[in-house]
């Protein structure tokens, strides 16, 4: 109970590492999410709206990459921003972009798959309006991502949930250091390691309303489909 008090102090007082932890986290996030969202909404429209030989293969590819262990990603992230690396010279291991990198890694395979699983729902449909207007492949694509607009920030919320409660890669790649690269799940597991419990508790209730409110959002947005079906 003192624990928490002292973590509700620190939350509400004045920390400017607190802060900058929680600036560093949704900067991470945000950024991250933009970048996957934009990467794999249009290759998760392509899939879900389109027959092609080696679609199964394709799903299948993304579904594993969806279900992809942090560490491995952060692995691999690490092996190609490393001085021995192909891209070492860019000197982006231990900073926040190199975090973003992992964390793009991580979740576009999940964007792409949920686009392309509510893209395949009503390809069949989009396909007959569209053959009525006589609209071309491309704005037949253009017209589905039109038409599932709405689901498709459900998707991406769940990515954004999925970036700011990730540690594996984060931890690997960006290092964790003090006011440049340490973010909430980070932080968390160091504090608690070093018996600081009320930080880490305070940046656990932050990570928890945050979760929360997206979690809020999508059911919202879900909520909101359904009544229009």
């Amino acid at each position: 109970m003192d624990a928490l008090l002292q973590a509700l102090q620190l939350l509400f007082g004045e920390n400017p590492e607190l802060r900058e932890i929680i600036g560093v986290t949704l900067q991470m996030s945000f950024f991250s999410t933009s970048i996957s969202a934009l990467l794999g909404i249009p290759f998760g429209v392509w899939i879900g709206s389109n027959d092609f030989r080696g679609k199964p293969f394709v799903q299948r590819i993304t579904n594993t990459l969806m279900g992809l262990p942090p560490v491995v990603a952060g692995l691999i992230v690490f092996l190609i921003l490393s001085r021995s690396g192909p891209l070492g010279k860019l000197k982006l291991l231990y900073t926040v972009a190199a975090m973003v990198i992992a964390q793009v890694v991580l979740i576009t395979p999940i964007i792409t798959g949920l686009t392309a699983n509510i893209v395949s729902l009503r390809a069949p449909q989009i396909r007959e309006t569209a053959a009525g207007m006589g609209l071309s492949r491309f704005q037949r694509m253009l017209y589905t991502a039109y038409d599932c607009r709405v689901q498709f920030v459900s998707t991406i919320l769940a990515g954004f949930g999925r970036a700011i409660a990730e540690v594996g890669a984060v931890q690997i790649v960006g290092g964790n250091v003090q006011y440049k690269t340490r973010v909430m799940t980070t932080a968390i597991m160091l504090q608690t390691n070093m018996g600081h419990f009320e930080f880490a508790i305070a940046l656990g209730l932050v990570l928890l309303v945050i979760s929360f409110l997206i979690n809020a959002l999508v059911q919202r947005f879900s909520d909101g489909q359904a009544g229009k079906a």
